[in-house]
């Protein structure tokens, strides 16, 4: 662009143009790697509360096998295997996630516009145009998780098995302009992208195991219950439905008996339950409200009848409900969320069910009493975890104690915004003028106000120029009336305290990048 029959003047003016293009260029790099540490961190928050619910439903499977051992004793098996398998490989990526990390302070791992280097995983993985040892470790622990995992589904679950297969595929990756080379999978992976593309790409494979495995679990369970409902209209079987699952010595019995092939239009013509007949019979069902028995478990034996085809049909009645003893633990909750976030008073409910209010006393650090029956608010302070000491008075006047552990995390790093909006902003320079930096924390539990204390902005062509407060200030309006239609403008380094709690450290916001219109 600078050659040929042009004048100096021109030369000059296209040889601006391409610094401009470079510059734009290293500003847009840099919103890339912010970017793919943002989707990193969302992508991590994800697996952690995906631990959770899969160890929900590994739970209920290894119940379901104690309870009908023929029907899910096989599922909860092979449900052990591939948990085994699953942690076997996501522990391996996080060891090799920490190979990234290396040399990287704790407090610089979300400083996204660093991690722009390779070399560290490049060594680890791949070296002169050949896959490491630990690369091949690598390859070969990929393959046996998926060769595990499909091996051990069988061909049961077929689908579930493709996704495992398409999702963990490490084979070479085919050039497409149709001249190159086959790339082996790793070097077509990792080597020469940024580390922090690297590390969104490894914790990627991470949900990718915490999916797998909540696809093969809701397999397992869907299954069972799919063959469960395919049920003829003779194979109706009754069911007790209790207002809860067990009941103290003296309560009330309370709960719905309804056919296991329910129909709301089906009216019970008699219900008898131990001898008596139930009175409160509606549309599918009949309302049970007798007294609760000695501890132990209790027979609920009668019959159901109904019309059908203008005869009486009888269905035997043949089911029990347990009664339990005083409580011996207590019930801890969080209102909002499964941790509590340092700097923020976290809503509690702290109860033991059959033991009044005023006899149950909690204990912790930041613990205080808020209003209303059970409700307590938790500020915790240092560390990474709080232990909650509850002890109670029961009813008798025994005194029983229980604790509970919960995880203590920071408030999520948040985003700078210009009208709202975040990431890339388009608006005129007079809008910009005038406008206001804000810090906000999208789909956060709690509504947080942030009040800015300072920031950067860079104009293309201009020096960086550091403005306190929220809004431009003189020589930022300045640069911003010399930027032209096109430019790139950022504002970065956005500092802020929190409303409400000044004393808590906020974590510089992300930046957010705004183009003149």
């Amino acid at each position: 662009m600078a050659g040929g029959k042009l004048s100096p003047r021109q030369k000059m003016i296209n040889l601006m143009y391409l610094v401009f293009i470079a510059m734009l260029a290293l500003q847009m790099s840099k919103e890339v790697l912010t970017a793919f540490g943002y989707l990193n961190q969302r992508l991590d928050d994800f697996n952690v509360t995906q631990v959770d619910k899969n160890a929900l439903q590994y739970e209920g499977l290894a119940l379901k096998a104690s309870e009908q051992p023929d029907k899910f004793g096989d599922e909860n098996e092979k449900a052990k295997q591939i948990r085994i398998l699953s942690q076997e490989l996501y522990t391996l990526i996080d060891t090799i996630k920490e190979v990234v990390l290396d040399g990287v302070a704790e407090e610089d791992r979300q400083e996204y516009e660093t991690l722009d280097k390779a070399d560290n995983l490049d060594v680890y993985l791949y070296q002169k145009g050949k896959v490491t040892e630990n690369g091949q470790a690598f390859l070969d622990a990929i393959a046996k998780y998926k060769n595990g995992v499909i091996s051990v589904l069988g061909s049961e679950y077929e689908i579930v098995s493709k996704s495992v297969e398409e999702h963990f595929d490490t084979d070479d990756v085919e050039a497409t302009d149709g001249v190159s080379q086959a790339k082996n999978w790793i070097d077509h992976s990792f080597v020469g992208f940024p580390a922090v593309a690297s590390l969104t790409k490894l914790t990627l494979m991470q949900t990718d195991i915490r999916s797998a495995e909540r696809q093969i679990l809701s397999a397992m369970l869907g299954g069972q219950l799919q063959t469960d409902a395919n049920v003829s209209a003779n194979t109706y079987k009754t069911i007790f439905l209790p207002e809860k699952p067990s009941f103290f010595p003296g309560e009330r019995v309370k709960g719905q008996i309804v056919l296991g092939r329910y129909d709301a239009s089906l009216k019970p013509k008699e219900v008898l339950v131990n001898g008596r007949v139930v009175e409160g019979r509606q549309e599918g069902a009949a309302y049970l409200d007798i007294a609760a028995g000695s501890v132990g478990e209790q027979p609920i034996k009668g019959k159901f009848v109904f019309m059908q085809d203008g005869e009486e049909v009888e269905i035997p009645i043949d089911t029990e409900y347990t009664v339990v003893g005083k409580p011996s633990d207590a019930v801890i909750s969080a209102d909002k969320m499964n941790v509590v976030y340092r700097g923020l008073d976290n809503p509690l409910t702290i109860s033991v069910p059959g033991v009044a209010d005023k006899d149950v006393r909690p204990s912790a650090p930041g613990l205080k009493k808020a209003s209303g029956l059970g409700k307590y608010m938790m500020t915790p302070a240092a560390g990474k975890e709080v232990v909650i000491n509850v002890s109670y008075t029961l009813p008798g006047g025994l005194t029983e104690s229980s604790r509970k552990t919960y995880r203590i995390k920071d408030i999520p790093k948040p985003m700078a915004t210009v009208r709202k909006e975040s990431g890339l902003v388009k608006m005129p320079k007079a809008s910009l003028e005038k406008t206001t930096v804000r810090v906000e924390l999208p789909d956060f539990l709690f509504d947080l106000e942030f009040s800015v204390k300072s920031f950067k902005i860079k104009v293309p062509g201009q020096a960086t120029i550091t403005v306190t407060g929220n809004k431009l200030n003189a020589q930022a309006v300045t640069a911003v009336k010399k930027a032209r239609v096109g430019d790139m403008i950022a504002i970065f380094d956005v500092k802020s305290t929190m409303v409400g709690n000044s004393s808590y450290i906020v974590k510089n916001a992300m930046p957010v990048n705004i183009e003149i219109q």
